[in-house]
């Protein structure tokens, strides 16, 4: 698996190690095989613009390692790994969500940013979530509901740039 992983066949190495696992579940290497499977679908996480699948399976991998084996060595790489993976998957959510903004959809870019407040609370990204919520619902006429997203980004984040413009609205 380790010398798939190293060519970069990535689709080898998680086969490999899987299989491994599955003959042999309690040995020591068998946290090391499943951070194999993890780290293979993790090096192949695409830009925001592309399907993050790929990105979803690294995540369960790597969770997958730290429910099974918390206390092995590869246990902290895979936590900073998982948080890097959610960061992509709350990029995406914006992304879309900038786009339907545009497209001025703005019921659809609404779920968009209530998913990366709800479910990527810790991700780099809720910040601006929160502003264009309170954009969102500013051009809808839902002023309460504007007001609620500002002054939740106000109290998370009061030194943030995007409150200022949360503010500003």
């Amino acid at each position: 698996a380790f010398a798939y992983y190293s060519a970069r066949q990535y689709d080898d190495c998680i086969a490999s190690a899987k299989r491994y696992i599955s003959l042999h579940p309690g040995s020591a290497e068998a946290p090391y095989a499943q951070y194999l499977i993890g780290a293979s679908y993790f090096d192949q996480i695409p830009d925001v613009t592309r399907d993050q699948s790929r990105t979803e399976k690294a995540i369960q991998a790597l969770d997958e390692l730290n429910r099974k084996y918390p206390n092995s060595e590869y246990a902290g790489d895979a936590r900073k790994k998982i948080e890097m993976a959610r960061d992509q998957l709350a990029a995406k959510e914006m992304s879309v969500g900038r786009d339907l903004m545009q497209k001025k959809n703005f019921i659809g870019a609404i779920n968009r940013f209530k998913v990366v407040v709800t479910q990527y609370q810790t991700t780099r990204h809720v910040e601006e979530a929160l502003l264009r919520l309170t954009e969102c619902y500013m051009t809808l006429g839902i002023v309460q509901e504007a007001q609620t997203a500002a002054a939740v980004l106000g109290h998370n984040f009061p030194d943030s740039k995007w409150y200022k413009e949360a503010y500003d609205l």
